[in-house]
């Protein structure tokens, strides 16, 4: 156990891969709760594609350091974007994520295949590159998680009024606009924050595996949210040993962001399985 759960992380670079998926773990599956409550899955799919034209914009003119700006303009102005267009009665939300999801992520497209040289490493963008973190992308991400617990902490009676009683929220005087605009906005930091450790593709398996892992296991938000933060932070300490062991000692290259994901799927199915007997145990224990 020694050999493949700590050992790989005495070196430099697993170190920082591992906080920086701790850290990735931990914060998109306590934002993933939000999500799942108020079934913002798609949107949140769509936002980890429509950071991808941001994500090439950043890489072209500035190099790697403007990835993570990049993402973070395109993120933001989707948020906006969404907020604005579902605003309008006309245009549901679904319609409006669909136009977004496929204008953005084709205008990333269209831009990486005119610069065909960079073609390749924008690729490894959309599954990410956790082995090379630095020491800029930890204080990156450790600044998106701040900002965003501190949001979840200040606005979290409203946005808790708002997932369970819209009307109510509004009649409490909420401006409903403005707490979509501030969720829409929140996933879209973990998603620019977790865009170069397990990429766009990827990182909708943060925000929705562990918290639906812990619906699985309880109803009570107070266990949600820390058991979706441990899942998270789990899957992320464990996919990335078990890539790593596998590749080293057992002449198994596995990606490690696809690990990470595959992992927290395993997490997922293992919460399911526990719900599942302790319903029949209910059960059999009533009928005795």
């Amino acid at each position: 156990m020694y050999q493949i759960f700590v050992e790989p992380f005495t070196f430099p670079f697993m170190a920082r891969a591992l906080v920086e998926l701790l850290v990735l773990g931990a914060l998109a599956g306590t934002v993933g709760v939000l999500i799942l409550l108020r079934r913002l899955a798609f949107m949140t799919d769509a936002l980890t594609h429509t950071v991808f034209p941001g994500v090439v914009v950043g890489y072209l003119l500035t190099g790697e350091g403007g990835i993570f700006w990049g993402a973070l303009a395109a993120g933001i102005l989707t948020a906006v974007l969404l907020t604005l267009l579902t605003r309008h009665r006309s245009v549901t939300e679904d319609t409006a994520l669909a136009v977004l999801l496929t204008t953005f992520f084709a205008i990333g497209v269209v831009l990486v295949s005119r610069e065909s040289g960079y073609t390749t490493d924008l690729t490894a963008f959309l599954f990410g590159r956790i082995l090379t973190v630095t020491g800029t992308q930890l204080t990156q991400t450790f600044a998106v998680t701040v900002l965003v617990i501190a949001a979840l902490v200040l606005l979290r009676r409203p946005l808790m009024s708002r997932t369970f009683d819209p009307r109510g929220a509004e009649a409490a005087g909420y401006r409903i606009g403005l707490l979509d605009l501030a969720t829409n906005a929140i996933v879209a930091l973990v998603v620019v924050a977790s865009v170069r450790a397990v990429g766009t593709v990827l990182v909708i398996a943060l925000l929705i595996v562990p918290a639906a892992a812990a619906r699985a296991v309880s109803d009570r938000l107070v266990v949600i949210v820390p058991v979706a933060a441990a899942l998270g932070a789990l899957g992320g300490w464990a996919g990335l040993a078990i890539s790593y062991d596998a590749s080293l000692h057992h002449g198994l290259r596995l990606a490690s962001g696809g690990t990470v994901v595959l992992v927290l799927i395993a997490l997922y199915l293992a919460a399911l399985a526990a719900a599942a007997t302790v319903r029949r145990l209910r059960t059999v224990r009533r009928a005795t």
